[in-house]
């Protein structure tokens, strides 16, 4: 039997502890760097450094339905729930709405909704979305020059706090991870940026989101104040997203609607970064959501997505609302102005196990295909395109993490994992199901199990996003999976991409919810970083797991950190932006 879902106090309680237990675990270890000392057991890799499939070359995006077999659903409101778990097929209803809330019997716009590969989400130099681009695969940009193998901090930038839910949350969380933006040079110029910035080719802006509710914005270089930060009040919890057209524009989602004894709607906002200030707003207290809280829940986790080519935005909502915008957006760079005028279209789902009804996990985009996870647990595909469900599969408990998508071998793969929330409520320890799944049918390739710890206050298992292995690496996917061999620890686990056999596994003396990112070294290796719930963040060698060196960001560094050559960018629980340079 499965236990009621808990409702917003819950949730701010789990919150408020899981903050007290990092505290605790960061005051238990040395704030010097140090070699890692966890346990390392080696597997086998059968074809190591050689990737699954052939590299795609650079393509226009192509509709699904000029797939050779592809077969869309048959009848707009149906489809089929994949078998797992349940034993069972079962049937999955949607329902499309326009902005004022009217259902639309048939939704079949003319223009198309579609991404390529990874590497053409955007021409802009950086890291503009949550990973990078709508593959969820890249966390990082550039080639870094690492001889020394050395983490120094560069610079900090000191941020807020913010008091909420009955709860206190300090610096950035999850998924929290910058944005990093090499602007073009008019751009630069439209923003009025200081003049060294506009000068410099190199320049990179950060651009992040935080707890506080404030937008800071820093050069990359040495931490200094480039725009005034834009003050809000209601505290961001996931990642933004900046137009990958080089367009001024932020897209951010607000995770708290607290700040002390205020209280405020839920919104998801998009900022003009010219003038420096919020223009438009997505509300997240909608009716047509099928969740059911008495408090109203509208909180935005995910990262949106935007399809230069059509001009649209697609955002999944934690009220279970798929929201998909015609942004409207233009931006006239010597005149230094921009503007943006959504127009929404809406699509709720329900499946034979919804039950909560909301979406953290941001969507991986291939084609005119999405994919997202669920509080319930259920992975949905749905077409960009018409908002019609193409398949959805039970994936047995809460699934926030972000699925990563390879297309390596021109077909779509997806790489996910679930954590131990609603289903561990009677037994104090479960397994985390860490899979591989095809995504044009939803059929599992493999499937490879953790144990991981219930536990109602901070859930075991799988919580920040795979990491798909690229250079000597390429024929690895890892994952970071929390509160595995016990309820402070963790492990990560390299695993064949072909055949998900363990290259190798780590176990981590803290937890860690901060998803894992590859630099890409000048010398041809490949470097990983993760950062943990102690606050340490970790430079290790992806072909063994074993670390090269870690130091402390004094406190837990739930955030996933944004990497641009050779600097690392993260925030941690200890209210502080940190530039670190790896050398």
């Amino acid at each position: 039997m499965t236990s009621a879902r808990p409702r917003r106090s819950a949730r701010a309680a789990r919150l408020r502890l899981a903050a007290r237990a990092a505290l605790a675990i960061t005051l238990s270890v040395s704030l010097t760097a140090c070699a890692g000392s966890d346990t390392i057991v080696t597997g086998s890799r059968p074809t190591p450094g050689q990737p699954p499939g052939t590299a795609l070359t650079k393509r226009a995006a192509l509709a699904l339905t000029d797939i050779p077999g592809y077969q869309p659903p048959e009848a707009l409101g149906n489809a089929t729930f994949g078998r797992a778990l349940l034993g069972a097929n079962g049937d999955i209803t949607w329902s499309v709405y326009d902005q004022n809330n009217q259902p639309l019997e048939r939704y079949d716009p003319k223009e198309q909704v579609a991404w390529g590969s990874g590497s053409e989400y955007t021409d802009v130099p950086g890291v503009l979305t949550f990973r990078g681009n709508n593959a969820r695969s890249a966390p990082s940009y550039g080639t870094a020059q690492i001889t020394d193998k050395k983490l120094t901090i560069a610079w900090t930038h000191d941020i807020g706090a913010v008091s909420a839910d009955g709860s206190y949350f300090p610096g950035a969380g999850w998924t929290g991870q910058p944005l990093l933006v090499k602007w073009p040079t008019d751009t630069k110029q439209a923003m009025k940026l200081p003049a060294a910035a506009v000068a410099d080719a190199n320049f990179v802006e950060v651009i992040y989101p935080v707890f506080d509710g404030s937008v800071y914005r820093l050069s990359l270089a040495d931490g200094s104040v480039t725009r005034p930060k834009i003050e809000g009040k209601w505290g961001f919890k996931g990642t933004g997203s900046i137009d990958p057209r080089g367009y001024p524009l932020l897209y951010a989602g607000q995770g708290l609607n607290e700040n002390g004894n205020d209280k405020g709607p839920w919104n998801y906002h998009i900022f003009d970064l010219i003038q420096n200030k919020e223009v438009a707003t997505i509300s997240g207290t909608d009716e047509v959501s099928h969740r059911q809280d008495p408090v109203g829940w509208g909180a935005f986790d995910s990262s949106a997505l935007v399809d230069r080519a059509s001009d649209t935005l697609v955002e999944p909502g934690e009220n279970g609302i798929v929201y998909k915008a015609k942004l409207n957006a233009k931006f006239d760079a010597k005149a230094g102005t921009v503007s943006v005028k959504p127009a929404l279209t809406k699509m709720t789902y329900r499946t034979p196990i919804s039950r909560q009804y909301g979406i953290e996990s941001s969507a991986a985009a291939w084609k005119n295909l999405m994919w997202a996870t669920d509080n319930d647990g259920n992975m949905i595909c749905w077409d960009a395109r018409t908002l019609e469900i193409v398949w959805a599969r039970a994936l047995g408990d809460n699934s926030d993490s972000t699925p990563v998508l390879d297309d390596s071998t021109g077909h779509p793969y997806l790489y996910t994992g679930n954590s131990v929330g609603w289903r561990g409520a009677e037994r104090k320890d479960q397994v985390a199901n860490l899979r591989k799944i095809d995504g044009l049918t939803g059929e599992v390739v493999w499937q490879y199990d953790l144990p991981a710890y219930y536990d109602f206050h901070v859930k075991g298992g799988l919580l920040s996003t795979p990491l798909l292995g690229q250079g000597e690496v390429s024929d690895l996917v890892f994952f970071n999976v929390g509160k595995t061999t016990a309820p402070s620890e963790g492990t990560m686990v390299a695993l064949d991409r072909r055949t998900g056999q363990v290259a190798w596994s780590r176990n981590l003396s803290h937890y860690s919810w901060s998803s894992p990112v590859l630099i890409h070294g000048a010398d041809g290796h490949e470097y990983g970083v993760f950062g943990d719930s102690a606050g340490l963040l970790h430079l290790f060698d992806p072909t063994t797991g074993r670390d090269y060196t870690s130091i402390s960001l004094g406190a837990n560094v739930e955030a996933s950190v944004a990497v641009y050559d050779n600097m690392i960018v993260v925030a941690s629980y200890d209210q502080k932006i940190f530039g670190i340079k790896v050398s």
